[in-house]
C-alpha cells in the first residue's frame, strides 16, 4: 500500500509537471527590451528570437520599452504574470547598477530571477574627428584644459557608466549629455553637437570604418576583433580598467521551473548556433549561454564591483 501510494503522488507530481511543459508556449511571447530600437540587446534578441519562433511554433515579439536607465522596462516585466508570455532582456547594469544609484526604482530586483546570459559586449570611446583627438592620452589632456562632453545612450547605461570609470580612473570632467539610445548618441557626435560618446560598437562601427568618427578605445579587457588596431583603456595607459557587461534574460519571479526550463533551453540553442554566434561575433558581442545558476553568480559578482565603483565616484541617478 505504501509502495502504491508513493507511486500514485510520483504519477500526480509528473502530471503536474508534464502540461506545463508541453503546453508552453500556449500563446504569443512577448520579451521586453527596456531600450531604442537599434543597440545591442536588439540585435542579439532579434537573431534569437528567429529561431525560437521557427522551432516553438508561437509568436516571439520583441518589445522596446524605453527610460530611466532600464527601469520603466524592468517595472514592467516584474508586474507581469509569472505565466511564460513576458521575459525580460536587458544589460547586466539594470540589476547590478540601478539598485545602488537609483533611490526610487519602480520595481524590486528580487521580482526577476535571471534565466541566462546571452552575451559579453564592451563600449567603444568615438570622438568627432573635428576634436582632432586620434589617442585616449589627446582626450585626457584635452579634458584637463577645456569643457568637453560626451554622449550616452541614457543616464546608468553602460556608456554613461565606463566614462564615469574613466573620468575618476584619469581624473578628469566632462559634461554627461544622455540620450535614448545609443544611435541618437552618436548622431549627434558625428554631427559635431557632442565632442565624444562611450557607445555600443554595433552603433559606432560602420561610422568610424567610415571615417565619420574616430575610435580611440574599447571600456573591455580584450581588444575588439572587428577593432583590432585600436587599444583597450588599460593598454592605453590606464592599468586595471574593464568595462565589461553583459546582455541577461531575466523571467518574472514565480515562472514556473518547467517553463523556465523550457525558455531556457530554446534561448541558449538559437545562440549557440553557429550562424548567430558568427553574427554577434561581426557585431564584437561574445555569445555566452550559460545556465540561470551561472547568471546569478555572475550578476552577484558584477553588482559588488559596480556597487564599490558608485559609491567611490558619488553616483546618484535620481
Amino acid at each position: 500500500m505504501r509502495l502504491r501510494h508513493l507511486s500514485l503522488c510520483a504519477a500526480a507530481l509528473l502530471a503536474a509537471v508534464l502540461p506545463a511543459q508541453a503546453a508552453w508556449p500556449d500563446k504569443p511571447v512577448h520579451v521586453i527590451v527596456p531600450y531604442p530600437p537599434g543597440g545591442p540587446s536588439d540585435i542579439v534578441l532579434r537573431l534569437a528570437l528567429e529561431k525560437m519562433q521557427a522551432g516553438l511554433k508561437q509568436p516571439f515579439v520583441l518589445d522596446n520599452r524605453p527610460g530611466a536607465g532600464g527601469n520603466l522596462g524592468a517595472a514592467e516585466a516584474a508586474r507581469a504574470a509569472p505565466d511564460g508570455s513576458t521575459w525580460f532582456f536587458a544589460t547586466d547594469t539594470v540589476v547590478t547598477v540601478n539598485p545602488h544609484v537609483y533611490k526610487q526604482l519602480g520595481w524590486k530586483p528580487d521580482d526577476l530571477v535571471p534565466v541566462a546570459v546571452a552575451s559579453s559586449f564592451s563600449q567603444t570611446l568615438v570622438c568627432n574627428p573635428a576634436t582632432g583627438f586620434k589617442t585616449l592620452a589627446d582626450l585626457v589632456r584635452a579634458a584637463k584644459t577645456q569643457r568637453l562632453n560626451y554622449a550616452s545612450g541614457g543616464a546608468g547605461v553602460p556608456g554613461h557608466l565606463a566614462m564615469e570609470l574613466l573620468m575618476a580612473t584619469a581624473g578628469i570632467s566632462m559634461e554627461h549629455i544622455p540620450y535614448k539610445g545609443p544611435a541618437p548618441a552618436a548622431q549627434d557626435v558625428i554631427g559635431g553637437q557632442v565632442s565624444c560618446g562611450f557607445l555600443a560598437g554595433p552603433t559606432v562601427l560602420p561610422h568610424v570604418k567610415s571615417g565619420r568618427l574616430v575610435a580611440l578605445a574599447v571600456s573591455g579587457a580584450t581588444r575588439s576583433p572587428v577593432l583590432p588596431a585600436v587599444p583597450t583603456v588599460a593598454e592605453a595607459g590606464f592599468p586595471g580598467y574593464d568595462a565589461t557587461f553583459l546582455l541577461v534574460m531575466f523571467a518574472p519571479r514565480a515562472t514556473p521551473e518547467p517553463v523556465v526550463k523550457a525558455f531556457h533551453q530554446a534561448f541558449v540553442d538559437a545562440l549557440r548556433s553557429p550562424e548567430l554566434g558568427a553574427r554577434l561575433e561581426l557585431t564584437d558581442q561574445h555569445v555566452v549561454a550559460g545556465t540561470p545558476a551561472e547568471a546569478a553568480a555572475q550578476l552577484q559578482s558584477i553588482s559588488r564591483q559596480w556597487g564599490a565603483v558608485a559609491r567611490r565616484i558619488h553616483l546618484s541617478l535620481d
